[in-house]
Formats: structure tokens, C-alpha cells, sequence
């Protein structure tokens, strides 16, 4: 049995007191089995369950054990031992680059001469980027030769830059301490062949038509290959694709196995190494693999060429770059939640932008609307008794519909579409078209998301509209309000033939200034009547004048039009033919 204490008391008779809650007093257990294998553990509890903090670990230790949980498993990690250092003058030591130029000295106070020419030749140490120049000794010459300038860096102008090697090619002038040198030659250990070639990769996924630069080295027939990189193409800049070294050209036994890229090489393994005459401007080469199409060359390749193997057809091959196919791109199908419009700058931007208004149109058509009575198609006969007012807004051209509430009827009515942009049927997200104002003539049908309205009755402000802007509408929907709004109770006076006979002459007299086929007109209007009667409906009268060109929205056609009605909607044409003279 165990007693406890509080703390701060003296280990004294009457101090200690029993924990009736401590009941287990024997030794933690520390040694188990877990999947098979035997381990131990510290203890958590002491004698009695009392918790132990001895062995806990801090939170401090827990993070460093967090860190250091691939070091315990894996052991330290070693370093990789650095590459040997190679200094310069060690890695160029007894590389130089030597130039055959001359100079042109002025010979003052002679008769025979005015300027002579001297032969040097420059030469270039890249172990430490100094420049030297030697004019060969001639026996008897009475100058004073040999070495011209001593082996240092050689100022290249006043701001304290030096001559590098990428300063000196053939062909070109360099100024060294006042005196011009013109550069005409170089060794084999110096010239260099370069080739403009192209890897086309397009075929690939992701593939692209890249450019390198292909170096041919003449004094071991070494080949190396640069990539030519454009500002913001991108990728990140290497120096080199193919470092310099001879490239195999055919192999001795290669079997099918055997990689195209491979290391060491030895010439056991080899036939044939490339040499300078398997590059040529339009020829296509593989190295190592990779399929280069040589497009062009500079200027000392083509006099290189030309001079060892007579070769003078160096014509630039212009490289065309393939069009990229056009995607086409799969919208998919509108599921009606808001505007068609809004919905596919979901599909074109991954930031999508409001729509474009027409700014201009909403001003101008500000307040105005088009209000029409519809009648709802359906087959259940409470429906048909519905009346609705559609409203067109020219400003947006949207539609909204409203239903007047009717007491005692059993629909609550109000508003029964909101304001949006209606689209006919048939018409796709890809190309959708609106019902316009042109579209809404007495009597058509409107569809609206599944529900069929027919147009019963207009406000007259939508006849004023129209016929204030006739040059905007059809004459055909135009003539169908006219119709609609004509007194049905007033019956239609007899024609004046003498008022027929005067309205004619003044609109051929109108007529007369326009290009009209006036033969394809009687012909058009003799084939459209079947039965010979001379009579016809009017609307199919205005859809052969529109297609005829016969402009049927002047106040005298009109006119004409009216005074040529026999009944409703008929039209004796024989009366309006006349106006038409062969």
C-alpha cells in the first residue's frame, strides 16, 4: 500500500493521507510483441498509475525528431565528392587561335611608292585572353620585324574593355594601338564550319519546329550543336544540345538492339565518321538520333565549300512553318440558367467578362416597347382562355411576358416571364438566334422555352413605330398591323378610276429613276396565280414585290396597294401592274 502526501507537507505521522482512487500498485510492464517482433518501451505510469514525466518527450524534441525522422532512418546523407577542378590555363594551355591579316604603312618622301603592305599574323591565347602580333622576319627587307606588339590583353577601346575571341573572324577590320589590321585568313585549328538547321518536331504531341546552329570544327572534324533561343519562348537556356565531338556515322555491326545514342564510343565500332562534306544547305543529316533539316550557312562556309569542293548552289531554303489546326471548340449544351450570352464567358475565359452592350442602341431605343396580346396554345381549354402581354424592349431586346389577374379565374397571374432574350427555335449556342420586332405580326407564333403564344393584338404604338421606321421592317408585318388596325365596320368605298388612273402615272413617275426588270415583274405575278383569276392574297403581293426589289414602303405604293384591294387581304394585281408598263 501506498501513502500519498500533499506537497509542501513533512514526511510526518498524520501528513499522509490514502488515495482511495489509487488501486493497481504493481510495476509498469515495458516489454511486448508487436507484428511478430519483440520490443521495449519506457514507461508511461509508475507504481499506483501515477504518470510519469521523466520520460516524456518535450514538444521541442518531438519537432526535432519530425525533422531528423529521414536522417535516423537513412543515415546521414553524403556528399557527393565535387568534380575535379580544371583551372583555365590548364584547360586551354597551348590552345591558340592564330589570324593572317596585314596592315597597310605609309611610305612618305618616295616616288615610286605611296603605301606598302605588310603581312602579320595574330595570334590568340585562350588561357588567359592576352593577343600577340608577329610579322614573319625577311631576309634584306631593311624594316624592322618580327615581334610587332608583346603577348598581353590588348585594350579594345577606351572604356576599359579587352579583345575576346568572339571580336576576331575573317573579313573584318580590328584597330590595335592606332594601327588598322584587315583579318583575311585563320589555321584549321580556327576555322569553323556553321550551319543553320532546324529540328521539326510537330508530329509529336506538344512537338515544335526548333532552330540550332551546327558547328563543324575543320581541325578534328568535330561536330557540335547550339540551340538558338527567342526572347520569351520560355525554356530555359543551356549552352549546348550535342557538346563538341565526333559524331558516328555508320557503324560497323550495329544490331537492332543497339541504342542510338550511346557513350564512348571507340573506332572499332565505327565505318564512317561525319565529315565536312555530309552537311550541305538543303540536305537533311541525323545526329544521334535527332533529324536536323540544314537550311543555310554563313558566308565563310560557302567560300570553304566552294573552294575545296566546288559547290556554288547555296541558296537559303525558306523554311515554312506549318499553320496550327484550329480546334474547334465544343460549347456545351445551354442548361438555362441565365442569358446564353453571360453563360459562354464560362466557356471562353477562365476569368469570364460581362458581355458587350450596345451602348449606342440603349440610348436611342431608351423606354421604348413593343406591347402585344398573346394567347397561349395549349390543349387544355382553361389555358386557351388565357391572356398574356408580351413586352419587346428595343434598348436590349428583350422579352418579358406579364398576365393580367382575372377574378374568379383560378390563376393567380402577374408576372409570367422575366426580362430575357428569347431565342427561336431551332437556333444553337453555337449560332443562336432572337425573335426581332419583325418577327411579331399578327397572328405568328412565338415560342418560349417549350410554351407556344399566338400573337391576337398590338398596342398602336407598335403600328407608329413601325411605320416611322418602315425602311427597318418587312412589308409584309408592317401591312399586317395595317390590317389589324383597319375600321372592320366602314365598308370599302368603290375606286375612282380616275384617282387609279392619276395614282399610277405619279408612282411610275417615282418609279421611273430605279433599274426594275418591269417583264420579271409580270411574269412573277402571271406564274404565282394558279388559276388565272387576276386575284391575289396580299401578303403574297408584298413577298413578290421584296423579292422583285419593288420598294413597297413609299406612301404612293402604298396607296396603290389599298386602291387595288378587292375584299379583305385580296389584291386585283392586273389594276397594280399597270404601274409597271413593258
Amino acid at each position: 500500500m501506498s501513502l500519498g502526501r500533499e506537497p509542501g507537507l513533512p514526511f510526518l505521522p498524520g501528513c499522509a493521507f490514502r488515495d482511495a482512487m489509487k488501486t493497481s500498485f504493481h510495476r509498469p510492464q515495458t516489454l511486448g510483441y508487436k507484428n511478430g517482433f519483440a520490443f521495449s518501451r519506457l514507461p508511461a505510469v509508475g507504481i499506483g498509475r501515477e504518470r510519469l514525466y521523466v520520460n516524456q518527450l518535450s514538444q521541442a524534441e518531438l519537432d526535432d525528431l519530425s525533422n531528423q525522422r529521414p536522417t535516423l532512418t537513412y543515415g546521414p546523407a553524403k556528399r557527393a565528392p565535387p568534380s575535379g577542378f580544371i583551372p583555365a590555363h590548364v584547360a586551354f594551355d597551348k590552345k591558340i587561335l592564330k589570324f593572317d591579316a596585314y596592315f597597310q604603312e605609309d611610305v612618305p618622301l618616295s616616288a615610286e611608292e605611296h603605301y606598302r603592305i605588310r603581312q602579320v599574323a595574330i595570334y590568340y591565347y585562350l588561357e588567359d585572353d592576352t593577343m600577340s602580333v608577329i610579322e614573319p622576319v625577311v631576309q634584306n627587307s631593311g624594316l624592322p620585324q618580327g615581334k610587332l606588339i608583346r603577348r598581353h590583353r590588348v585594350p579594345k577601346n577606351d572604356r576599359g574593355e579587352h579583345y575576346h575571341w568572339k571580336d576576331l573572324n575573317r573579313g573584318m577590320n580590328i584597330t590595335m594601338y592606332g594601327r588598322t589590321y584587315r583579318i583575311v585568313d585563320c589555321d584549321p585549328f580556327t576555322q569553323v564550319l556553321r550551319f543553320y538547321a532546324a529540328w521539326d518536331d510537330t508530329n509529336s504531341i506538344f512537338g515544335e519546329n526548333r532552330p540550332y546552329v551546327i558547328h563543324f570544327y575543320l581541325a578534328d572534324d568535330t561536330v557540335e550543336v547550339r540551340e538558338v533561343y527567342k526572347q520569351n519562348d520560355g525554356r530555359d537556356p543551356f549552352p549546348i544540345l550535342i557538346k563538341r565531338q565526333r559524331l558516328p556515322k555508320t557503324f560497323a555491326d550495329k544490331k537492332k538492339t543497339f541504342p542510338s545514342c550511346v557513350l564512348e564510343i571507340s573506332d572499332q565500332e565505327v565505318l564512317e565518321w561525319f565529315t565536312a562534306k555530309d552537311f550541305a544547305v538543303g540536305k537533311t543529316i541525323t545526329l544521334l538520333g535527332r533529324t536536323f533539316f540544314i537550311y543555310d550557312c554563313d558566308e565563310f562556309t560557302r567560300n570553304f565549300y566552294r573552294d575545296k569542293f566546288g559547290i556554288t548552289d547555296f541558296q537559303p531554303v525558306e523554311i515554312k512553318k506549318k499553320s496550327l489546326e484550329e480546334v474547334p471548340r465544343v460549347i456545351p449544351p445551354y442548361n438555362g440558367f441565365g442569358v446564353l450570352e453571360d453563360s459562354l464567358q464560362n466557356c471562353f475565359s477562365l476569368f469570364p467578362k460581362p458581355p458587350r452592350k450596345d451602348i449606342i442602341k440603349m440610348l436611342e431605343n431608351d423606354h421604348k416597347v413593343l406591347r402585344y396580346q398573346v394567347a397561349l396554345e395549349s390543349p387544355n381549354p382553361e389555358d386557351r382562355k388565357r391572356r398574356f402581354i408580351l413586352s419587346y424592349f428595343l434598348s436590349n431586346d428583350m422579352i418579358s411576358i406579364y398576365e393580367p389577374p382575372v377574378r374568379n379565374s383560378g390563376i393567380i397571374g402577374g408576372k409570367y416571364l422575366g426580362k430575357t432574350r428569347v431565342a427561336k427555335p431551332g437556333s444553337t449556342t453555337e449560332n443562336p438566334t432572337y425573335y426581332e420586332p419583325s418577327d411579331l405580326t399578327i397572328g405568328s407564333t412565338v415560342e418560349v422555352f417549350g410554351h407556344r403564344f399566338v400573337i391576337t393584338d398590338a398596342d398602336e404604338y407598335v403600328l407608329n413605330y413601325m411605320e416611322s421606321n418602315a425602311e427597318s421592317f418587312p412589308a409584309a408585318t408592317l401591312q399586317s398591323l395595317r390590317d389589324h388596325f383597319r375600321p372592320r365596320d366602314i365598308p370599302m368605298l368603290q375606286t375612282n378610276k380616275q384617282e387609279l388612273d392619276e395614282l399610277i402615272v405619279q408612282v411610275q413617275e417615282e418609279l421611273n429613276h430605279k433599274n426594275l426588270n418591269k417583264k420579271n415583274i409580270q411574269e412573277a405575278f402571271l406564274q404565282c396565280d394558279k388559276d388565272g383569276s387576276g386575284i391575289l392574297d396580299k401578303a403574297e403581293v408584298l413577298a413578290l414585290c421584296d423579292s422583285l426589289g419593288v420598294p413597297t414602303n413609299t406612301i404612293l405604293l402604298n396607296k396603290l396597294i389599298d386602291l387595288c384591294s378587292c375584299g379583305e387581304d385580296k389584291i386585283n394585281y392586273h389594276d397594280f401592274l399597270r404601274a409597271f408598263p413593258s
